[in-house]
């Protein structure tokens, strides 16, 4: 009884040219129905700042804001 042969799963770590040309020629895999998905196309929301963060932006943009946090 001839030993089977197992594949080895780190071969595309390995070897990725390799497998992306069996890949490339294997009949099963071009032979499966393809789709193309575009979850991204859907239109963008735009954001509009909320009231919080218009109150942040603006006490950032004072000429007197300092971002020292340490406490004395």
């Amino acid at each position: 009884m001839p030993a089977a042969h197992i594949p080895n799963p780190f071969a595309l770590m390995m070897n990725p040219e390799v497998i992306l040309l069996a890949m490339e020629r294997s009949d099963r895999l071009g032979g499966l129905q393809r789709r193309v998905y575009r979850p991204l196309d859907k239109p963008m929301i735009p954001h509009t700042a909320t009231e919080a963060e218009a109150f942040d932006l603006a006490v950032d943009a004072e000429p007197g804001a300092s971002f020292d946090n340490s406490a004395d």
